[in-house]
């Protein structure tokens, strides 16, 4: 490890208050690299066991994780399950600025500055490591660095993961950190209960970020999107919360998919080729009633080259005018979860890419002894025989196969939601078909209200039908819904030759499919390229809110049951329960929506949602924003 004095750190000009920090902390190690970090995370370059433990006043010594090097990596384990998975109320805001988020005085009743002081003389009675990076990188972010405690190198591992690190010597004469993370995780236990916090302060030409634990989804990896979207409100740009993958077909035609969706929804599935059976087929669905199961058989999938896995800069300087929004990936690593990897040969590709990998990964809740190799599909268990739902892995994204480098346009813009199943008995809004076709100004609307839907595997609160909020990213954004309604909706009318679809997973109507829909989707949209649906091909949905529906659906020959397209159709539902299910998804709009009656919200957007409110039909929404 290089190990600086505390003259050296000068070199990052840091704000006044690290200065003070890292002028009188008990010893500084200023890391370089990743390879660095990974032997701070184990305690020393010939360890490969570490607890990560502090001593907490009245409670004793308290171990936060417990990492171990691994023959491809390093693996960190939480021993509290709580810690395993993001809490979507970690969130506050420390600072006076305009938002909509709730302020650390609403919630704990002080105001923040008392903690933020208590805070940094903490950390100048530790062991420090910092590094500099570029949040957002691709030379349109800002700089940033970190001060962590030097035990917690875990965790700063992540960040320079998937952020990147500068090496010292490589610090720009120009560097000064518009964005700054300080990592104190004994608080959450002296002053928050033992819960996920996460604090925002946003200065005068300073984000600063305040994280209190130690799991890398809020803070090194969320909390870097809060700060890239209030760089953006600023400016007048968005970070998209999507994955982004060029699908090439065997014909080689080429076409590029931007996938959205709330945490869950299937961004990181985007990028996955689909799940074949053992004998090669695809389990379209299995009927959980009769237990009856279809399959579906493509000879040969489309390649695909990924581009982002869940952040992309949508930058102006990118647009090309071209009615196509372009975008480039905002992350230097992807944060794969990998929940659906229960067994060997589930995905022979993300299995072999992180069994032998060309670089150190790190890996979140993976049982993995010291030395040994850590597997995807061994994930730890929050309880006996229950499994972790959020098994984690780093990976660079620059060891991907194939992988996009650069900005790209995109072709064709998806969302996802998580549908539960829907039966006469159990009426719900699991009433998708397979693929839906919106026109634009649905497809903002749907990203407005962004459902999480159930059983959500990356977050703490998973129960029933939640909103994620504006684009999806609205939980880690620290402004106003409305400015960021505004950005927003100003992508979809400035780029309408872009084909707009909506995709569930987990259920349609009686049938559990998983992941499917959005598998075979992009199969077929990929298939399809520019070609445009004739009208006898389309049927309006029997709900607006879902666009068009297909009449048919046919890949490499083979017809997909009616039944998987309209819902309505499936004997276990029908016309009456489908709109039971119909009128739920229309009162989560209006209530969701109710968010957005704001005098600043732009007259086209006031226009979209009182058409919403007002239960428009299909032909009014595609005259509010005319595709091209």
């Amino acid at each position: 490890m290089h190990l600086q004095t505390t003259t050296n750190w000068q070199k990052y000009h840091p704000p006044v208050e690290a200065v003070d920090i890292l002028t009188h902390c008990n010893r500084l190690i200023i890391a370089n690299t990743s390879d660095e970090l990974i032997d701070l995370a184990c305690g020393d370059s010939k360890s490969n066991y570490f607890e990560v433990a502090y001593e907490i006043p009245a409670k004793g010594m308290i171990t936060e994780a417990v990492v171990v090097r691994v023959r491809n990596g390093v693996v960190a384990n939480y021993p509290e399950p709580y810690m395993r998975r993001r809490d979507p109320d970690c969130m506050v805001i420390g600072d006076g600025l305009p938002t909509d988020k709730e302020a650390f005085k609403q919630r704990f009743g002080s105001d923040f500055e008392l903690l933020r002081q208590q805070t940094f003389e903490w950390l100048k009675r530790q062991e420090l490591t910092i590094f500099g990076f570029v949040a957002g990188g691709a030379g349109l972010g800002m700089d940033a660095m970190v001060i962590a405690p030097a035990n917690a190198g875990f965790f700063a591992l992540g960040l320079a993961m998937l952020q990147g690190i500068i090496p010292f010597d490589r610090i720009p004469a120009t560097f000064v950190p518009r964005a700054i993370i300080y990592v104190a995780p004994v608080f959450r236990h002296t002053h928050f209960d033992g819960k996920q916090i996460v604090v925002h302060n946003r200065r005068d030409g300073l984000h600063e970020l305040f994280s209190y634990n130690l799991y890398p989804g809020p803070s090194a990896k969320k909390g870097i999107y809060g700060m890239l979207l209030g760089l953006g409100e600023r400016e007048g740009w968005v970070t998209n919360h999507c994955s982004t993958v060029q699908v090439i077909t065997p014909y080689d035609n080429v076409v590029t998919i931007m996938h959205e969706g709330a945490s869950g929804g299937g961004k990181s599935e985007m990028l996955e080729q689909a799940h074949r059976e053992p004998d090669g087929r695809l389990l379209l669905g299995e009927n959980l009633i009769t237990g009856e199961r279809r399959y579906l058989e493509i000879p040969r999938s489309c390649a695909l080259h990924a581009v982002t896995d869940d952040m992309a800069l949508c930058h102006p300087s990118l647009q090309q005018g071209q009615g196509k929004l372009t975008l480039i990936d905002a992350e230097n690593a992807w944060f794969v979860r990998v929940n659906h990897i229960e067994h060997y040969g589930t995905d022979v590709h993300l299995e072999r890419l992180t069994a032998e990998p060309p670089v150190p990964l790190l890996f979140l809740n993976i049982d993995s002894a010291p030395g040994s190799r850590a597997l995807i599909w061994e994930h730890i268990e929050d309880a006996p025989k229950k499994r972790c739902p959020n098994p984690r892995v780093i990976i660079p994204r620059n060891v991907f196969p194939d992988v996009i480098e650069g900005a790209v346009s995109v072709d064709i813009r998806s969302f996802g939601v998580r549908t539960p199943p829907c039966t006469k008995e159990k009426p719900s809004y699991g009433i998708f078909g397979l693929l839906h076709i919106l026109p634009p100004a649905l497809a903002w609307l749907w990203r407005l209200v962004s459902p999480r839907g159930p059983a959500n595997p990356s977050i703490v609160d998973t129960e029933g039908m939640t909103s994620e909020g504006v684009g999806s990213y609205w939980p880690f954004a620290t402004g106003r819904r409305v400015d960021q309604a505004n950005l927003f909706r100003r992508q979809f009318s400035e780029n309408t030759r872009m084909r707009h679809i909506l995709c569930p997973s987990q259920h349609i109507g009686v049938w559990r499919v998983g992941f499917m829909p959005q598998w075979i989707a992009r199969e077929y949209m990929a298939r399809r390229g520019a070609a445009k649906f004739r009208p006898d091909q389309l049927r309006p949905a029997r709900s607006p809110l879902l666009g068009h529906t297909l009449h048919q659906l046919q890949v490499e020959g083979r017809m997909i049951a009616r039944w998987f397209l309209q819902v309505d159709t499936q004997p276990e539902v029908g016309e009456e329960t489908y709109d039971e299910g119909a009128k739920i998804l229309q009162t989560f709009f209006h209530r969701c929506l109710a968010d957005f009656q704001d005098p600043d919200l732009e007259p086209l957007g006031k226009q979209i949602i009182t058409c919403c409110l007002d239960g428009g039909g299909l032909e009014d929404y595609e005259q509010l924003i005319p595709a091209g």
